[in-house]
């Protein structure tokens, strides 16, 4: 286990006193047996009490005179407790994504600070029946009117409880009257504590959908597998609308049975609302959600709900991962593919290998379910090698097929005239489906009225003074930055040339939202983005009034075309296909064919027939044709052969030593000296790449680059990142490290 001498402790581990740890000795007799991680028991404060405290750090550093350190007293007997699987799972993270101990601890424990408990009170009779009634009159002969009305309402249910807020609401009797009836031992005030309940809807449970005989071999082959102890990573592959969340919920089912809970993540809070609904038709009260929009209150009641077994399904995106629950048996990752699974603050960790990794931890161990249309390179690639479980799901539940896709070339579009937004087959099938009552959705993966605002004269583009990229338009003549929220008005005049000819490539939602009206001005829209959907609920609002039909068509960015399941939309316009293959990320043709594929999918899940119409001016691109024929092998075989011969994820490993500055010049110094320190330790099989300035090489006058390395084993890039810390921690420690920041992130997923 150890050498070390002393270890840091935390004492009564919660989330806001993470950040002060207490040093004690390590005696000989228990060197063998502390690790990161350990529960402890030591003597605490002047008085020595016993408490019980994790190990957080182990070194030969004393922090205080070495004859002054407590002892550790001894490891407790008692089972493995959430808090010690969370601190080993803080500690795993520290090591394979880099970061410190604190910043893992704060990311794995869910905020524990105690929040305001809701109750329900009751009011009651407390004297015996011929007691309340002369009392009654009494108060009738006083005129004590409030008193009156109250003990009434008593004396009709005498055996009842009635709400406190009904006396006080409907009866009028203010809390003052009650607690003078209480105060004299007339009435009794009973309080009830009770859990916020985010979720609000009909509970009533549904019957367990029957299986296809291809789900069916899933959930038997995975129960067969759970039973004999066996816990796997499995991916299940299945087409659009086959039928993955059906899965889910059986396979939770068995889970249950076996007196275990589960943890479902999803990508986007835009996916609860319809996700939720269908586990809690099926489980009731006995899943939850937990996402950025609860209130602290509503935050703390989910984590505690898990804790005391008030719950066995949590629902959410990647911080649900941490659900406190006493005895997890599976994790689910729907849509595993997406980015929004790897977080952007240190640790960046992905929740796909922190979930495999908890699974290990859990008493009894855990299987991870991992699930998409279009699978991540990395499931793929790892569950063709063996090393997860590869299920298929090829047919539609509903029995239809899946859409007809068409690609519209604008180029072709520009030529025969057409300057709108729509192509002439969109319009056409817009017509078609508006005049049968069916509806439509339309993606673009924009917000605002977004693009640039440029001079058409000397080609000036207006940009951010504190970041590297263009100003977007907005309505109401503002130009906003969307990565530091600077704003300025939009002016006519060119400030470079003095041109009039100001104006903006418009291709945002309220763009087509304002079109969709000019050219079908009695179609009911709803636009779905980042600026509709600021507000606590509006995610929910707006797919409940399209779902309700009280729309005809939706307009969006990404977030309506992820898992949504609307069986009246029988048309798909994606208006920007090739947008995101212009990004400059070796990801770009990956996420360009996921987006439209998931787009595709949207269409035709119900009884009717489905179309699709790819809007783009890069036809020919492998991306767009496998996405069009809905093709994931021929798209894997075309892309994993590229990533083979450039050496990136998932063939090789790669890690971003990301260097941040107010000094560009001493940045850039500072991320050769980076480079020079790995490379005259250099491995076997490591490539360097840079530094670089960042894609956005500013942003809130902070200047960003980066040192790339790739290696085949990942275990080499665990060795340089440490490397680099404790250089990193040499510098802090002597004052000559104030103005740089470094981060590392390993196999990046967005691009930096």
């Amino acid at each position: 286990m150890t050498s070390c001498e002393y270890a840091n402790i935390i004492i009564d581990i919660s989330h806001e006193k993470v950040d002060r740890l207490f040093q004690y000795r390590i005696p000989d007799r228990l060197k063998e047996k502390i690790d990161v991680g350990s529960p402890v028991e030591v003597p605490f404060g002047r008085g020595n009490t016993l408490r019980k405290g994790y190990v957080m750090e182990l070194t030969d550093e004393a922090n205080w005179e070495p004859s002054k350190i407590k002892e550790i007293l001894n490891i407790p007997a008692d089972s493995e407790s959430a808090e010690e699987i969370s601190i080993k799972l803080a500690a795993w993270m520290k090591k394979y994504y880099g970061s410190t101990m604190i910043a893992a601890l704060k990311t794995v424990l869910p905020v524990t600070k105690k929040q305001n408990k809701q109750v329900h009170k009751f009011v009651s009779l407390r004297m015996n029946l011929r007691e309340a009634t002369e009392y009654y009159h009494e108060c009738v002969s006083k005129k004590q009117k409030a008193r009156e009305r109250i003990m009434a309402e008593l004396l009709a249910t005498p055996d009842e409880r009635i709400p406190y807020e009904l006396i006080t609401g409907k009866l009028h009797v203010t809390a003052a009257t009650l607690k003078s009836l209480s105060d004299k031992g007339i009435i009794r005030i009973d309080e009830e504590e009770y859990f916020r309940k985010p979720v609000a809807g009909d509970s009533s449970r549904y019957g367990t959908k029957e299986l296809s005989p291809e789900q069916k071999e899933i959930v038997d082959s995975f129960v067969s597998d759970y039973d004999t102890g066996k816990r796997d990573t499995y991916l299940i592959h299945g087409i659009t609308g086959s039928g993955k969340t059906e899965v889910y919920i059986a396979l939770i089912d068995e889970i249950i049975k076996r007196g275990r809970q589960a943890i479902v993540l999803i990508p986007e809070i835009a996916l609860t609302y319809q996700t939720l609904m269908r586990f809690y038709r099926h489980f009731g009260d006995r899943v939850s959600v937990m996402n950025s929009s609860l209130s602290p209150g509503e935050k703390y009641d989910q984590m505690e709900r898990a804790r005391t077994g008030d719950i066995d399904i949590i629902i959410g995106p990647r911080s649900a991962l941490f659900t406190p629950f006493p005895n997890t048996g599976i994790i689910i990752i729907d849509e595993e593919h997406e980015s929004t699974y790897k977080s952007e603050s240190m640790p960046k960790f992905h929740a796909r290998e922190t979930a495999i990794e908890l699974a290990k931890l859990v008493p009894g161990g855990a299987s991870v379910v991992l699930g998409s249309a279009t699978p991540s390179l990395e499931s793929y690639y790892r569950a063709e090698k063996g090393q997860y479980h590869l299920f298929e799901l090829k047919r539609r539940l509903t029995g239809g097929t899946l859409p007809q896709v068409e690609i519209a070339d604008l180029r072709e579009e520009l030529r025969s005239g057409n300057r709108s937004i729509f192509s002439r087959r969109l319009q056409e099938l817009m017509e078609d489906r508006l005049s049968k009552g069916e509806q439509a959705m339309l993606f673009i993966n924009r917000r605002g009225l977004a693009g640039f605002v440029s001079c058409r004269s000397c080609g000036y583009v207006f940009k951010c003074p504190h970041c590297d990229v263009s100003l977007s338009e907005h309505r109401g003549g503002r130009l906003v930055c969307h990565y530091c929220g600077y704003e300025q008005p939009l002016t006519k005049i060119c400030p470079k040339c003095g041109s009039k000819y100001v104006s903006s490539f418009r291709a945002g939602t309220q763009q087509i939202e304002d079109e969709v009206k000019k050219f079908w001005p009695g179609a009911r829209t709803l636009r779905m983005d980042a600026d509709t959907t600021r507000t606590k609920g509006s995610y929910d609002k707006i797919l409940s009034a399209f779902a309700a039909k009280e729309a005809d068509v939706l307009v969006g960015t990404q977030m309506i075309v992820k898992g949504h399941d609307f069986p009246d939309v029988t048309l798909v316009g994606i208006l920007a296909a090739d947008m995101s293959l212009y990004a400059s990320d070796y990801r770009a043709s990956e996420r360009t064919f996921q987006l439209l594929t998931q787009a595709a999918g949207r269409a035709g899940r119900g009884e009717k027939p489905g179309n699709v119409v790819i809007q783009t001016y890069e036809p020919e691109h492998y991306s767009i044709q496998t996405a069009k024929n809905q093709d994931y092998e021929a798209f894997y075989e075309e892309e994993i052969a590229y990533r083979d011969l450039l050496r990136y994820p998932p063939i090789s490993h790669m890690m971003s030593v990301q260097i941040m500055s107010y000094d560009e010049e001493l940045g850039m110094q500072f991320a050769n000296r980076l480079r020079a320190i790995m490379e005259q330790n250099k491995k076997d099989g490591a490539i360097f790449i840079g530094p670089a300035s960042a894609a956005i090489g500013k942003i809130n006058d902070v200047y960003r680059m980066a040192v790339y390395v790739k290696m085949d084993d990942y275990q080499g890039l665990i060795e340089y990142k440490d490397m680099l810390e404790k250089y990193i921690r040499g510098l802090e420690d002597e004052g000559k490290l104030k103005k740089i920041s470094v981060q590392f992130d390993f196999d990046p997923v967005n691009g930096f």
